[in-house]
């Protein structure tokens, strides 16, 4: 099973701001961190925005952040929502469709994945919140200054 884009984007932003839960970010800050475009990250931010995971804060000093405690957002959740669909294979135009036990199983195994991404919420994934935050530290963050 693949993921689109759409989710590991979005799964980014949440883990990006879980790791910064005491400041505001911006979309640029974030597309940085993760050397991926603005242009599409924004479309991923505001539909986080509109499915209420992430709240915008506007104006000059604005940003974004995490709308919710990390301990309430459920991974199986965010899968479900950012995905179109997840039938592995179109069955519906099949001659054997009605007889075969192929879609039984994957719609089955379908379950098991999300249901392993239900057992997990943001916070499990920031149980080293601190290491991750590290790893996005720019030069400002660190009094480093850049040559130039």
């Amino acid at each position: 099973m693949r993921l689109t884009l759409f989710t590991d984007y979005s799964m980014r932003v949440l883990l990006y701001l879980g790791a910064r839960p005491d400041r505001l970010c911006s979309i640029a800050e974030i597309a940085r961190g993760y050397a991926i475009s603005q242009n599409h990250l924004m479309k991923v931010v505001n539909e986080l925005v509109r499915s209420g995971y992430v709240e915008s804060v506007r104006g000059r000093s604005g940003g974004v952040r995490l709308a919710l405690a990390p301990e309430t957002i459920n991974i199986g959740a965010v899968v479900r929502h950012t995905e179109d669909g997840f039938d592995l294979v179109d069955c519906g135009g099949c001659t054997i469709a009605p007889a075969c036990g192929l879609t039984g199983i994957l719609r089955e195994a379908v379950g098991a994945f999300l249901g392993v991404l239900d057992r997990y919420t943001l916070a499990d994934l920031l149980g080293r919140r601190a290491d991750i935050a590290q790893l996005f530290l720019t030069e400002a963050e660190t009094g480093r200054a850049t040559a130039g």
